[in-house]
């Protein structure tokens, strides 16, 4: 029984090793129609990465040929399985430009949205892949209405657009919290806010940017010198009665209402402040 094992194991490694020489003698010294039969023949044995390698030489010689629709969706899809999901990405949106005839060209607009999803990193790095991915799940949905990839289209398309806003909120975060040591994060903090608030409506952040930006506008008015203060308090009243016209059961309410009687003793101050001001003025011109 050992002895049937040893052949059976011998057999496989020379297999294996006939394989590999037969691969890389078609790769290194096969015409250009063995090494089209070998990437194909490597392709649909699962070795994408083999298969690619054989796909970068072969391309040049199938442009404008018929073969190069099928090479180019295998390019698209080895990529994708190698999870090289940015390349993959790009190969699957550019297969469905330029083949639409093609009965795959709706797998590949859709497969080139997934891929840039696929890519896109956690919401604090770079958002390139994102935006590209939404991008690509809009004109997904727009092409094909009543493709039954529709509800999972969607589905990521959410996704995505909450990463944007998480990103969007939490640097508008990051503002406030260091508004401390750089009184012009309170500024930057406030434009943020609103920038969020303003580029997705109804985003599922709206409440807690909505205090936030007060809270930032209230900080604001404290830390500001007196002549500036009454500009800044109208700004943060209205923040105020922004969040309770849309929130008026809050669950910030409470602290709102503290910050808005603060917002409104320190209105009273500066007014008395500027009207004895003015009539200091008045007498010093009789």
């Amino acid at each position: 029984m050992q002895k049937i094992k040893n052949l059976a194991y011998l057999l496989m490694f020379s297999l294996l090793l006939f394989s590999c020489g037969e691969y890389q003698k078609v790769l290194n010294k096969g015409t250009t129609e063995e090494q089209y039969k070998m990437a194909v023949k490597m392709y649909e044995s699962n070795k994408y990465s083999k298969a690619l390698r054989l796909f970068e030489k072969i391309t040049p010689s199938y442009r404008g040929k018929p073969q190069m629709e099928r090479i180019s969706f295998m390019i698209s899809q080895s990529n994708f399985n190698e999870k090289n999901y940015s390349i993959s990405g790009y190969y699957f949106d550019r297969f469905s430009k330029n083949y639409p005839k093609s009965s795959k060209r709706e797998e590949a607009a859709y497969l080139s949205a997934y891929s840039y999803k696929l890519a896109s990193p956690n919401f604090s790095l770079d958002p390139t892949d994102t935006y590209k991915a939404l991008e690509a799940f809009q004109s997904f949905i727009n092409a094909y209405p009543d493709s039954d990839k529709i509800p999972e289209a969607n589905k990521h398309y959410k996704d995505l657009r909450y990463k944007l806003q998480k990103k969007s909120f939490e640097i508008a975060k990051t503002y406030y919290r260091t508004a401390d040591y750089d009184l012009r994060n309170y500024k930057a903090a406030i434009q943020a806010f609103d920038n969020l608030l303003s580029d997705y409506l109804g985003s599922e952040f709206k409440e807690e940017a909505l205090y936030f930006r007060l809270k930032a506008a209230h900080d604001f008015v404290l830390k500001s010198y007196d002549r500036r203060k009454p500009e800044r308090i109208k700004d943060a009243i209205e923040a105020y009665e922004k969040l309770k016209r849309n929130f008026p059961e809050s669950q910030f309410m409470e602290d709102s209402n503290s910050m808005l009687a603060t917002l409104q003793k320190e209105k009273t101050r500066v007014d008395a402040l500027e009207a004895k001001q003015k009539e200091y003025a008045n007498s010093l011109k009789k």
